[in-house]
């Protein structure tokens, strides 16, 4: 399969836009995600919230902790706990690579999007470096002065 029709049978549902604002991205991976039935439909329709999210590697699994999937709206009393940590999916070898990052370097895993292909649930997790505040500030003239030279460009 091309990478192009990849991209098409990508559906993206939630982006965690202010990752790469408060973060420097150094690499991603794309992960597999537990979920339960109704976590699935509301997932389907757009129901989840990345912010304040992020993994870490508990007894030798992987688990996304703070992700919000807002509880189904048509589903009973059998529905979901909308902030319960959920277990990502990984191969032990990936696991190891990662845990090896993390501590090494002091960085961390956070969220990127959540997608579905081929009706599958996954997860892009960024191994990330926080940014300082000195660091954000230059991330924000930079996205300004790139503006200003496109305007710039249009007119």
């Amino acid at each position: 399969m091309s990478n192009q029709n990849q991209a098409e049978d990508r559906i993206v549902v939630v982006t965690n836009r202010k990752a790469r604002y408060d973060y420097f991205i150094e690499d991603t991976f794309e992960t597999g995600i537990a979920l339960k039935g109704t976590e699935v439909k509301s997932l389907r329709e757009s129901q989840a919230n990345l912010q304040d999210s992020y993994a870490l590697i508990r007894d030798g699994e992987l688990w996304l902790i703070g992700m919000h999937i807002n509880p189904f709206d048509k589903g009973n009393i059998n529905n979901h706990d909308p902030k319960r940590d959920r277990k990502l999916l990984v191969h032990k070898r990936e696991l190891r690579r990662l845990q090896a990052r993390v501590i090494e370097k002091g960085l961390t895993l956070i969220p990127v999007t959540v997608y579905f292909t081929h009706n599958i649930a996954k997860i892009e997790l960024a191994i990330a470096r926080g940014k300082k505040s000195h660091d954000k500030r230059e991330s924000i003239a930079k996205r300004d002065a790139e503006r200003e030279l496109r305007r710039k460009d249009f007119d």
